[in-house]
Parts: C-alpha cells; sequence; structure tokens
C-alpha cells in the first residue's frame, strides 16, 4: 500500500491545507481549520480540463465541504494537468482538441477519447490515494466518502465510482456518454447530475442519455438554461446539500 507524504501545510479562509504526495502523485487535502484532526467525511474531487487541483474551482468547492459540512476534501491533479508533466500522448490529444477548435469542427470525438485515456490512469491513483488517505485517523477506514467531479471530472469520476465500493454518494455532470455510459450502468449510488440545456459541445441527448444510464434508485437531474461554461454557482452549493445529506452532517451558514 502507498503512504500519503504530506509536502506543505497553510491554513486560511477557515481551512487547513496540506499539500500531500501518494506514489509520486500529487493532490491536496482541506481541512476544518477548526480542528483538523477531528474525525469527519471525506469528499474526493475531480477537477476540468486544463486545469489543477487548486483551481479556484476545487477551492471553492472545497471551502463549502469543509467550512459549510464540515467535511475533509481532496483532489488530485490529473495525469498531464497541474504540476504532472505532459506526455507525448498528452501533447498531441491537446494539439488536436486546437486545431479541431480553430477549424469549427466538434471537439467531443477528442475530448472523449482523451479524457478516456486520462481516466485509464487516474482512477488507480484515486483509489491508492483513497486508500492512504483512510489511513489517517481524522478520515479512517469505514466512514462516508463522496465524489464530486464535473466534466473531465466526470470521465474520472464515473469508472472510479464504477468499481470502487466505499463511494457513498456521488456528483456528476457535462460529459457525453460514449465511454462512459456502461461504466455508469454499474453505478446504485445516489447521484446528482448537471446538464447545460443550451451546450455548444454536449447535445442535450447526450447529456440525458449519460443520465438515463445509471442504476441509481436515487438520481436528480439539474438542468440549467447557458452554454457549457456557465454553470450557475448555485449549483455548487446544491451539490454540496446533496453530500451532506448522504455522508450524514448538516450544512451551516458561511460568513
Amino acid at each position: 500500500m502507498h503512504s500519503l507524504h504530506v509536502t506543505a501545510e497553510s491554513s486560511s479562509d477557515g481551512m487547513v491545507e496540506r499539500d500531500f504526495t501518494v506514489a509520486g502523485v500529487p493532490g491536496v487535502l482541506w481541512s476544518p481549520a477548526s480542528d483538523p484532526a477531528a474525525r469527519a467525511p471525506l469528499v474526493l474531487m475531480a477537477h476540468g480540463g486544463g486545469t489543477h487541483r487548486k483551481h479556484p474551482a476545487m477551492s471553492g468547492r472545497a471551502r463549502l465541504l469543509v467550512a459549510g459540512c464540515g467535511f475533509h476534501a481532496a483532489v488530485l491533479d490529473a495525469p498531464g494537468h497541474g504540476d504532472r508533466p505532459r506526455t507525448a500522448h498528452d501533447e498531441a490529444e491537446v494539439a488536436a482538441l486546437f486545431a479541431a477548435r480553430a477549424a469549427g469542427e466538434p471537439e467531443g470525438p477528442i475530448v472523449v477519447r482523451y479524457n478516456d485515456h486520462l481516466a485509464e490512469l487516474a482512477v488507480p491513483e484515486y483509489r491508492a490515494t483513497l486508500d492512504a488517505l483512510q489511513e489517517l485517523p481524522e478520515i479512517g477506514p469505514d466512514g462516508p466518502v463522496g465524489f464530486w467531479g464535473i466534466t473531465m471530472g466526470t470521465a474520472i469520476g464515473i469508472p472510479f465510482v464504477a468499481v470502487e465500493p466505499r463511494i457513498t454518494a456521488a456528483v456528476f455532470g457535462q460529459h457525453w456518454p460514449d465511454a462512459l455510459a456502461e461504466k455508469a450502468k454499474q453505478i446504485t449510488v445516489p447521484v446528482e447530475f448537471d446538464l447545460q440545456r443550451d451546450d455548444e459541445h454536449i447535445p442535450r441527448e447526450a447529456g440525458l442519455a449519460l443520465f438515463d444510464a445509471f442504476a441509481s434508485k436515487e438520481k436528480s437531474l439539474h438542468v440549467n438554461s447557458g452554454r457549457h461554461k456557465e454553470l450557475p454557482r448555485f449549483e455548487a452549493d446544491s451539490a454540496a446539500r446533496f453530500l451532506a445529506r448522504h455522508l450524514g452532517r448538516r450544512v451551516t451558514a458561511q460568513a
């Protein structure tokens, strides 16, 4: 089993932030500053394409989970992102994506293919990280664990949750079903799913097909008007409440 190695620690905005590595993969763990060693549920997150573990979307979601729910929250840099070097394969796929974008051609086939490749690498990394985090006394081996990942985070999260029985509930959204629908059929935990009605990349029918594929008895579809990058911020509040409900915490007001 791989161990968690803390490489830096700081505190701000009511959260303790611990940078760590597991088998050389960089991640960050946020915990309540009031008592970072207190036993609490864990939420694993995955970031979107082209960003990194400390992107404002990640730290903002962590704040909702940590300050608002008293959870621990952790995220890894995906392969080829953040502090992880790009491979020749990464460079070729990114170049193909930019070329399609410049030519006005559909980006979906490239994104689906590339994200599927990244997920094959990232899923075992997330499972090893969960093993390591559950060795910490403030998390432990038997506490509830949630997952939250949108866009590329969904491409990583669906195959991860499909094979990981320790996940209690999950938030996904905004991805094509092509490489994910069969894996989504293996997921039975409660799911909240976000979909943008006017997404210029993902046809509405494709997003609905992925939502329909989940085998969960409890699954909620949140459809908002707007384009791909216009997911309303209040959906993050909804996701935090959803995870709090299923992981056994009450959301508190934040200053």
